[in-house]
């Protein structure tokens, strides 16, 4: 019987992909077409390409950037301008909020895993206004342990008072979420990224969020039959 749904944030909840070229081209605008005459989409492209989908920290990015484009520019000053102003430009996937509104009207417990910095993942939870649907919400640099870690779901799965066969966790990320969830002993959902072409395990699929409900009701008549 499912009882709680665990959310990834970065590819799950929060567009990160779309957040982050709303950023850059704000953050070009404002800084970088000002301290040299550089293309606009060159710049653009050359960041998406450097950050990897969020695996590369931005002190990294932004060192290279300046670097390759000769930017008469401190990487400290760019870094700090993203951290504080990002969340400004967080976007989530259609569907979120009616998703969490409609699993929480359920009675199902929710819950959120996500991997980064406390304060700057704090920041883009806010900016969705989907802080009050979860009972508990971790972040790595907070617990001090990262997916895929098991420990962090189990962690997640004692605060919320709930066994791990009881929970199903949704994500983006084949390894990080979908099968570190599945070797937690719980069922782990794909929110799918076209990005990931590779085969992997996992318990199902989603396309938009609001598939997630049907699916799990459906798990939930199986095991009471």
């Amino acid at each position: 019987m499912i009882r709680s749904i665990i959310f990834d944030l970065d590819g799950t909840l929060l567009d990160r992909n779309n957040s982050l070229y709303l950023f850059i081209v704000d953050q070009y605008k404002r800084i970088i077409k000002h301290s040299k005459d550089i293309n606009k989409e060159d710049y653009i492209n050359r960041f998406i390409e450097l950050d990897n989908r969020g695996y590369v920290w931005k002190d990294k990015v932004y060192q290279d950037l300046i670097k390759e484009f000769e930017l008469p520019l401190d990487w400290n000053d760019l870094l700090s301008d993203y951290r504080t102003r990002f969340s400004s430009f967080a976007v989530s996937f259609p569907n979120t909020i009616e998703t969490l509104t409609n699993l929480k009207n359920k009675g199902y417990k929710l819950g959120m895993i996500t991997n980064g910095y406390g304060d700057f993942q704090s920041s883009n939870i806010q900016a969705l206004g989907i802080q009050d649907y979860f009972e508990v919400m971790l972040i790595s640099e907070l617990e001090g342990i990262r997916k895929p870690n098991p420990s962090i779901f189990l962690r997640a799965a004692e605060r919320m008072n709930v066994q791990p066969k009881e929970c199903v966790y949704v994500g983006d990320h084949p390894t990080n979420d979908v099968i570190a969830s599945i070797n937690a002993g719980m069922r782990g959902i794909w929110k799918e990224d076209t990005y990931y072409t590779e085969r992997f395990e996992s318990d199902g699929i989603v396309r938009d969020l609001l598939e997630l409900e049907g699916i799990i009701e459906q798990w939930n008549r199986e095991d009471n039959s």
